[in-house]
């Protein structure tokens, strides 16, 4: 069985009067309602990216969103940005204590907010210096750089570490 993945080059992207995205290959043939999907989220959003259908099926590959039309990438950031909720703590405010669970507060790129971290094994790390953590409700929130936060966030932080 043959799959005919397309390429960047033979495909435009558009929105429905509904505000889905739909895709048009080569040929003509119109997609309706594809998905972006990330390969590798965390290490490298702006690569790696599969456009598929609402069963699954993958349509497109993006080895680069920087590879595609301004137009193109525009439409698939977007898409991505309303699908994907990951905020980025930039500060830990306080915690409620240093045992889990406790409160968090911590200030966001979305604002501020608060969440119960259930253990510490809720805190992983994903490469070297970036760290996802999760919330009783499932919610990640990500820490790009634990070694860029404030002095006072790393003094919480590496209590939990």
């Amino acid at each position: 069985m043959t799959t005919n993945i397309l390429s960047i080059h033979n495909f435009t992207l558009a929105r429905d009067a509904f505000g889905r995205l739909n895709l048009t290959d080569a040929a003509g043939a119109l997609h309706e309602n594809v998905a972006p999907v990330r390969a590798f989220p965390i290490q490298a959003p702006e690569q790696g990216i599969s456009l598929v259908t609402t069963d699954g099926k993958e349509i497109a590959w993006i080895d680069s969103l920087d590879e595609l039309n301004p137009a193109n990438a525009a439409l698939v950031r977007e898409e991505l940005q309303s699908r994907e909720f990951m905020p980025e703590i930039a500060r830990i405010l306080a915690v409620t204590s240093y045992a889990t669970p406790c409160t968090w507060t911590v200030d966001t790129n979305r604002g501020d907010t608060e969440f119960v971290l259930r253990g510490e094994e809720d805190i992983r790390r994903i490469g070297s210096d970036t760290l996802l953590v999760s919330d009783n409700h499932g919610i990640h929130f990500l820490i790009r750089n634990q070694y860029e936060l404030d002095k006072h966030s790393k003094k919480i932080l590496d209590r939990f570490l």
